[in-house]
């Protein structure tokens, strides 16, 4: 071995140390950054608000690759230039991955239900709505067909029309007629949803 290799090879063991504590250091922060964030998303707990949970669940998700990062930089360096108490620290990480690994698995039913339960309020509201609207046009239909001329025709100013010499009965068939297209298409939509 020559001299420059010697000098480069000591120079290598001097650096390694520090580079090693500060990836090890960014390591740590990453995963402080991560708990703090995990704490910001779960916080105020809304539990059995399927919504919540369910994009609670897509939040935590997306986060793991950053404490993932920060695992692999504590990592780094493997058993080389830790302490005791750094090895404790490394031993209650590895449990606590398991834990999480764990909890991960244990969210796929939380979601399938969430999205069983998400889906059934909404199957609801969408009901909830079309009865709405056809109690709406039901209403109207009544109306219409109780109507009298003057009644007819006042409705037709306020929508910026008149009968203007047309027969009433006409008018109101094809309201009638515009109504039923209406309700029928209400239907159709409510029936693709």
């Amino acid at each position: 071995m020559t001299q420059g290799q010697q000098d480069q090879s000591m120079q290598s063991r001097r650096a390694k140390p520090g580079s090693i504590a500060l990836f090890r250091m960014v390591g740590y922060s990453l995963l402080l950054l991560a708990l703090l964030d995990l704490i910001a998303i779960i916080f105020p707990p809304r539990l059995m608000n399927p919504a919540w949970e369910f994009e609670t669940m897509g939040a935590i998700v997306e986060r793991v690759p950053v404490p993932l990062l920060g695992l692999v930089l504590i990592s780094f360096g493997e058993g080389n230039f830790r302490g005791t108490f750094e090895r404790i620290i490394l031993k209650f990480l590895r449990w606590l991955c398991l834990f999480v690994g764990v909890l991960f698995l244990l969210l796929i039913p939380l979601g399938v239900n969430n999205t069983m339960r998400l889906n059934t309020q909404n199957t609801a509201q969408k009901s909830a709505q079309y009865r709405q609207q056809v109690a709406q046009i039901e209403q109207i239909e009544k109306q219409l067909k109780q109507a009298t001329v003057q009644d007819l025709d006042s409705f037709l100013r306020s929508q910026g029309r008149s009968l203007d010499g047309q027969n009433p009965r006409t008018v109101k068939k094809q309201l009638s007629s515009e109504i039923t297209k209406t309700k029928q298409t209400i239907q159709t939509k409510y029936q693709e949803q």
